[in-house]
This record gives C-alpha cells, sequence and structure tokens, in this order.
C-alpha cells in the first residue's frame, strides 16, 4: 500500500500566561486547546480529508518563562504526562483522524523538581506514540544535564525516539535544535522520514539560520522536515509579532514545497509521499548522502565534552534544582573552556 498524504504545519497565534496566577494559568492553558482544535478542525474541513498529520508551533499551550524561576513555570506552566491537557488533545487528535504534535513543557515523576521541554506526537487513535526530551536548551532543564540519572532511568534508547507508523518514521526536534545537525542526524540514522519541527522564531524578509537550518537537515538526511512556527505571542511584554510566519514543508531534496506568511495560517501545507523518498534512499548515486555517511571518522571528535553533562547532578549523582543564571554561567565557564583548549581564541 502507497504511502501518500497531507500535512499541515498550522501556524497559530500563542497566547502567553505569564502574567496570570496558577489558577487563571491553568484555565488559559485549556482555551489554548480549545482553540488550537477549533483551527485544526476548520483547516481540515477546507484542505480536505487527506490531512493526516498536523504540527503545532512551539509554545502553543503556555508562551515561555519570561523571569519565572524553575519552580514557579513548573507550577504554572508544566503538565503532567497522565493529565488532563494532554486528554484533550488526544480527544482533538481521534476527533479529526490526524496525527498530532506539538510542544510543551512537561513533568516527569522520576524528576519530581523539574520538568522537560518535551515533543509528542499522539496518533490518530488518541495515543501518545512518541515523547522527545529537547537535548539543547539555553534556560531550561535537559536530560543531558542530568544525564547519568536520566539514563538509569529511561535507558539511551530515550534520547533519540523515532515511532514507526503508517504515515512513516516520524521523529521530532524541538525548535533551535534544528541548528545542531547531530540531532536530525542521530534520528536519521535511527530511521526516522519526516522530521516534527515545532518552533518560535523571528520570520524575516532574508533568510535566517534556522529556515536555512531546516533546508539543511532536509537534504542532508533525505528526510521531510514539517516546520510549524507560531503566528506571534500575544500578552506578553516583547513586539508579539517577533516570532511570526514562515512554517513550511520542506522535501527530502531540500526544497521548499509549502510556505505561510505571517498571521495564522493554514497555508503551510503539502501532500508527503514517503513511497518516493524510501525509492530516493534505495538509489544508489552521489545524491544518497544518507548512505554515504563514514561516522567512524568523527566518532573521537565528537567524543570530546563541549557543555557539560550532568552539569545539574551533585556528587551523589542526584539532580538540584538551580537558579537560572546556572546555565548563562555553565555556558560561560564552557567558553572559557574553549578557550584554554584553543578551539577558539
Amino acid at each position: 500500500m502507497s504511502i501518500a498524504y497531507t500535512s499541515l504545519a498550522l501556524q497559530t497565534r500563542c497566547f502567553a500566561i505569564n502574567k496570570l496566577n496558577v489558577a487563571d494559568s491553568r484555565a488559559k492553558i485549556f482555551e489554548n486547546i480549545d482553540r488550537v482544535g477549533r483551527h485544526l478542525n476548520g483547516s481540515k474541513g477546507f484542505i480536505g480529508p487527506s490531512v493526516k498529520l498536523v504540527v503545532l508551533p512551539e509554545y502553543f499551550l503556555t508562551s515561555f518563562p519570561m523571569g519565572e524561576s524553575l519552580p514557579e513555570w513548573r507550577e504554572k506552566g508544566a503538565i503532567s504526562a497522565t493529565g488532563p491537557e494532554y486528554e484533550k488533545l488526544a480527544e482533538i487528535a481521534q476527533q479529526n483522524q490526524v496525527f498530532l504534535s506539538g510542544n510543551v513543557y512537561e513533568l516527569d515523576d522520576h524528576f519530581t523538581d523539574l520538568y522537560f521541554q518535551t515533543s509528542f506526537i499522539i496518533d490518530s487513535s488518541g495515543e501518545t506514540i512518541l515523547r522527545y526530551r529537547r537535548l539543547v536548551s539555553m534556560f531550561a532543564p535537559t536530560p543531558h544535564d542530568v544525564l547519568n540519572e536520566y539514563l538509569d532511568v529511561y535507558g539511551e534508547d530515550s534520547l533519540f525516539p523515532v515511532a514507526s507508523t503508517e504515515l512513516g518514521n516520524l521523529a521530532c526536534v524541538a525548535s533551535e535544535e534544528i541548528l545542531y545537525p547531530e540531532i536530525t542526524r542521530c534520528l536519521a540514522m535511527r530511521g526516522a522520514e519526516v522530521i516534527l519541527h515545532s518552533t518560535s522564531e523571528v520570520s524575516s524578509t532574508e533568510l535566517t539560520p534556522k529556515d536555512i537550518a531546516k533546508r539543511a537537515r532536509a537534504v542532508e538526511n533525505l528526510c521531510y522536515v514539517v516546520s510549524s512556527n507560531t503566528a506571534g505571542i500575544a500578552d506578553i511584554d516583547f513586539p508579539a509579532e517577533s516570532t511570526d510566519g514562515l512554517s513550511k514543508l520542506v522535501d527530502f531534496k531540500g526544497r521548499v514545497m509549502c510556505e505561510a506568511a505571517t498571521g495564522e495560517s493554514m497555508v503551510a501545507n503539502a501532500e508527503i509521499d514517503i513511497d518516493a523518498l524510501r525509492r530516493y534512499r534505495n538509489k544508489p548515486g552521489m545524491g544518497n548522502i544518507l548512505s554515504r555517511q563514514r561516522n567512524e571518522l568523527f566518532a573521537s571528535t565528537y567524543n570530546k565534552s563541549v557543555y557539560p553533562a550532568n552539569s545539574m547532578l551533585d556528587k551523589d549523582n542526584k539532580y538540584h534544582v538551580p537558579q537560572r543564571s546556572h546555565f548563562m554561567q555553565t555556558q560561560v565557564d564552557t567558553i572559557n573552556a574553549l578557550r584554554e583548549k584553543g578551539v577558539i581564541k
């Protein structure tokens, strides 16, 4: 049976919870879910029943912390993996018969004082089939910050999950992680065919770093990239349209198939042809970049630490909750170490 369907990068506006108390924040989260559900339902009704895969922007539930401490944001903006928010999202996926992907701040029973930024995929039956925890973040905890303990709990396979589905092999990359080629490459080497990219990023009349990276990740890994950006962020103290527009689908040759302008939009939708991708990946030639990797050459270089793992673990391998200044200080220390090693001048 052939695998071809329409995927939609749904460009919706984000309504921030930062200025709200905890109770009002929780109510706003459900309002945001309901709003996304209406947009999805209307978009599929307009585009047609071929829509089977929908990607939501980063921050669609909450926006991002802006001054809140980790404990404050955990209480206000993070959701349980088994909570009612996921149940509502599952209902939306099931009612519309789509696979639904997005990115949220998520609690974890094994790390009760932390949260992780998590990309998810819910299938058309309402089951959450993939959770990917963001590995590179500037101001939020990641599995890498508590790596030893995280691996003890979840194992190495948890770091780069790929879901084998009726829509092909799906994987997620979060936001600015599109700038880190190693992440998408690790997913591709585990079979990923479609990269679902929830983002909230600057758009411009010029090519931006992330926009270049979307094309690069697609062509170098022979995969589709479905990238959904916010249509601005409201109710927060910076210009709302700073992160707005250019949601897009990129094919496995790095060609932009469709692209939204600014504002809320369903324009970024196009056909994903998994059969065509698989034929190309099986064809010898210079263009088959994925088959021409010589990973042994790079192993020793990548084995050298840059940003340190386990920066939030103590000497007993137990995590602690830092001030947000911890993240900036760790980066400063990393830059100093790179200078001492002669990597940078």
